[in-house]
């Protein structure tokens, strides 16, 4: 047997992400693309708006014309017609005029500004009096104000939320390139385990990691695909794997890391085509027997078998990989956001690994607090009082009481 806690350090797990391609790209309608990563580069070939447009409904007007208006001293302005919506004036506005315009529509040549409907009353049919200057650019949106002609405005990697298909809409594109979401394999692995459906007998549970990995999946923008629950039997492991690998971009086997079963499940990772294993431990807690390897090019995990700790590596670790595949810019600002807090208790850890403590965010007098979720790594009710982690750095002796941390959100 090799030597199991070899173990490689965060850092360097995360450097094998490159080593990993990326799913292919399909051209999908935006009306379908919500939560998609874009695939290309996305520039403007025209400005938005097209055309100057008023914001309120009121009157075009050359600003000048209006300068010193006010209740006791209106200005007094020709009204000539007025602007329909989706009209193209052709009327130009001299100093001294205005035409009634609604929100949204065009300005006429010659105006700069509109004059809100509450600040102005028609005397007659073709008199408008003024009681508030506007200035130059007041109550319109200029051409090009929202979007300029050969602009730089998405860039591949981005996710797709509604103001970027607002954005696509607005420039008349129906159609993207994005990246196809990744296809993950999930395999339980465990005498014990049994299906859902079942009543455990005695020294058996339900296959809880199969639905929480699954989710989490869905959660990191790929589609999980389950292979069912495996007996720690050698060959039935390998088949399934080989089955699974071509039918997926990346497999997670959970259970296959413990001290019982880590010595099968490595077996079979080097037995596949073009195998290795990458790395064989890593100085976190919970977690620490987390496999990574790499079989016909795709990334391979042996995860813990119990349901914290599976899913805090899966969140903190395996995660970025998807993230990766996915074709997903982890530099961009949509990415990685973080919730300032205080910790409410003094919190050991040990020097050498990283701790990743379960939290629950409660309100307080002082602000935020972030308060410890305490519990063994197979209950599942942990995570669900838990809001977010805190990561205690390797080189940190513990947290005192009232330290500020960064909750990273579960």
């Amino acid at each position: 047997m090799k030597d199991f806690f070899n173990v490689t350090p965060l850092e360097k797990v995360f450097e094998y992400i490159r080593m990993f391609p990326v799913v292919a790209v399909e051209a999908i309608s935006i009306e379908t693309a919500t939560e998609r990563i874009l695939a290309q580069d996305i520039s403007s070939d025209e400005d938005v708006p097209g055309f100057s447009r008023s914001t309120m409904d009121g009157y075009a007007v050359y600003a000048a014309s209006t300068f010193g208006a006010s209740e006791g001293n209106p200005a007094y302005l020709t009204i000539d017609g007025a602007i329909s919506m989706g009209e193209n004036p052709t009327a130009t506005i001299v100093p001294g005029q205005a035409i009634r315009i609604s929100t949204g529509g065009m300005l006429p040549q010659g105006a700069d500004s509109v004059v809100m409907m509450e600040y102005a009353t028609e005397i007659d049919e073709t008199t408008l009096e003024i009681y508030k200057s506007v200035a130059p650019g007041g109550n319109v949106i200029t051409k090009g104000e929202d979007v300029q002609k050969s602009q730089s405005l998405l860039s591949a990697g981005t996710k797709l939320r509604p103001q970027e298909i607002g954005l696509l809409a607005a420039l008349g594109i129906e159609q993207v390139d994005v990246y196809k979401k990744p296809m993950v394999g999930i395999i339980s692995t465990g005498d014990e385990i049994v299906p859902i459906r079942n009543t455990p007998g005695p020294a058996q549970v339900r296959d809880i990691n199969s639905y929480s990995i699954s989710s989490q999946v869905v959660q990191a923008g790929g589609m999980p695909l389950s292979f069912g629950i495996i007996k720690d039997n050698y060959d039935a492991l390998a088949e399934t794997c080989r089955r699974a690998l071509q039918k997926t971009d990346m497999l997670i086997i959970s259970g296959g890391s413990s001290v019982g079963t880590r010595d099968l499940t490595i077996e079979v990772l080097e037995s596949l085509n073009d195998a290795k294993i990458l790395v064989h431990g890593i100085p976190i807690s919970p977690g620490k027997p987390t496999i990574l390897a790499r079989a016909d090019k795709k990334p391979i995990w042996g995860l813990p078998g119990h349901v914290t700790s599976a899913m805090v590596v899966f969140d903190r670790v395996v995660r970025p990989f998807i993230a990766h595949a996915a074709g997903i810019n982890t530099e961009s600002k949509q990415h990685g956001r973080l919730i300032s807090a205080k910790i409410s208790r003094n919190v050991a850890s040990t020097q050498g690994r990283t701790d990743f403590i379960r939290v629950r965010l409660k309100q307080s007098d002082d602000g935020l607090l972030a308060e410890p979720v305490l519990g063994k790594s197979g209950l599942i009710n942990t995570m669900l009082q838990a809001d977010g982690l805190v990561e205690v750095d390797m080189n940190t002796e513990g947290l005192d009481k009232g330290t500020d941390v960064s909750v990273i959100p579960l």
